[in-house]
């Protein structure tokens, strides 16, 4: 069977409203779009920075890394990416959607979204974490962390805010002993055709309800098969989270550092 062949791609905007400039700031002596970056390469056939700012292209041309400008009007980044792809050399199996504020992303995790392409029906692919007994239910019950139930294929169910499943006659402090419970992470992989073709879809009933985009994908009809990562990933929305990834370096072996 023919080795399938992988391009990640990196959006990355200036204007985020919680924390301008993100890409640009530094952590640890390099900017946090130069960490991603370099954690991406190597793993891929080829990596890209999608991006909206002449300021971010720059900086990813200036450290050797490939960009790619792309419009101001998405309104995600699976939209700049779709673009980023149209517009960029070569032809690729697989696009690999890494998010510019995961500067800890790992080889493991790419590994494992590469890895859901081995069977020739995945459409869409993604990673969970799986909840253990030592989280607490605050962090399970977190509107922010999404949730995912999954099929015995490893194929998503829904995704929701809420915690799903819920455990009927089970005491919420008990759930997390008693149920395998995931976690979404959100990295996301495509075929180029079905990336182009989820891009071109309407906001559907069940995305606006949550506000999780890869809803549309599912009430469409399209299957997302699901990777396990049992890492813990530090995103960076705020210029405290960009504090506390200072204070993880310190204490963590990355090959970036």
């Amino acid at each position: 069977m023919k080795k399938k062949s992988f391009v990640g791609i990196i959006p990355a905007r200036y204007a985020s409203t919680r924390f301008p400039a993100k890409p640009l700031a530094r952590l640890g002596g390099l900017t946090v779009i130069e960490r991603v970056y370099r954690q991406v390469e190597g793993q891929m056939d080829d990596a890209i920075v999608a991006t909206d700012d002449v300021r971010i292209y720059d900086t990813v041309v200036a450290f050797g890394g490939k960009a790619i400008m792309t419009g101001t009007h998405h309104k995600s980044g699976t939209d700049r990416v779709r673009e980023a792809y149209e517009k960029c050399d070569g032809e690729f199996d697989v696009i690999v959607n890494i998010q510019g504020d995961e500067p800890f992303i790992q080889p493991e995790q790419l590994q494992a979204i590469k890895a859901c392409f081995d069977a020739p029906e995945t459409q869409i692919a993604t990673l969970v974490k799986p909840f253990t007994p030592a989280d607490s239910l605050a962090a399970l019950q977190n509107p922010n962390s999404p949730k995912v139930v999954v099929d015995d294929q490893m194929r998503a169910l829904y995704f929701s805010r809420s915690v799903i499943p819920y455990l009927r006659g089970v005491e919420p402090e008990n759930w997390l002993s008693q149920h395998t419970f995931y976690k979404h992470i959100g990295l996301y992989a495509y075929l180029p055709e079905v990336l182009k073709q989820i891009t071109s879809l309407p906001q559907s009933p069940l995305e606006k309800a949550e506000s999780l985009e890869q809803l549309r994908w599912l009430q469409a009809g399209y299957r997302i098969q699901v990777g396990i990562s049992n890492i813990e990933t530090i995103g960076i929305d705020t210029p405290e989270d960009l504090q506390r990834a200072e204070e993880f370096l310190k204490t963590t072996n990355y090959a970036n550092k």
